[in-house]
This record gives C-alpha cells, structure tokens and sequence, in this order.
C-alpha cells in the first residue's frame, strides 16, 4: 500500500508527497530532514489517500502538485476537511 498526503504547515504553507509510511513520513519533515520542510515549521497531515501500489500514488500527487494554489487544490481540501470534522 502507498499515499498520497498534504501537510499544512503552522505557517499554512502545503506540502504535497507520497509514501508507504505517512506517520514515518510526517516524523522526518518535522524533523527538518527534507529540502522543502526545513524552515522550523510544525506539519501536520491535512489529507491523506490510501492506493495499491507507490506508481499510482505517484502519478497521483503529480496531478494533485499541478492543482496546487488553485480551486481544484482548495476544494480537495475543503471537501477532505468536511469529511474528517
């Protein structure tokens, strides 16, 4: 199994990605350990998507990443928000 996930950062900035492990995943960017996610903000996991294989989830956080910023990304997140509330 694989995802796709978004952080949002204390700052509200947003971090697209995708893995096998997303508690792990999440550890490592509070943790400073990426390129994008060490400027001493706390993440937190906003979405998270569950598929059968890291490829699918790949091509999937490419099409997500070419949302981001626009109305496609902000209603992913408002919808995902109204579910999980």
């Amino acid at each position: 199994m694989a995802w796709v996930y978004v952080l949002e950062s204390n700052a509200e900035s947003h971090y697209i990605g995708s893995t096998v492990d997303v508690a792990q995943r999440l550890k490592r960017h509070n943790a400073g350990t990426g390129a994008r996610t060490t400027s001493g903000k706390i993440w937190k996991v906003v979405y998270q998507k569950e598929y059968s294989t890291l490829d699918e989830a790949r091509r999937d956080e490419k099409r997500i990443k070419s949302w981001k910023g626009g109305n496609a990304f902000k209603k992913l997140l408002h919808v995902h928000r109204q579910i999980t509330d």
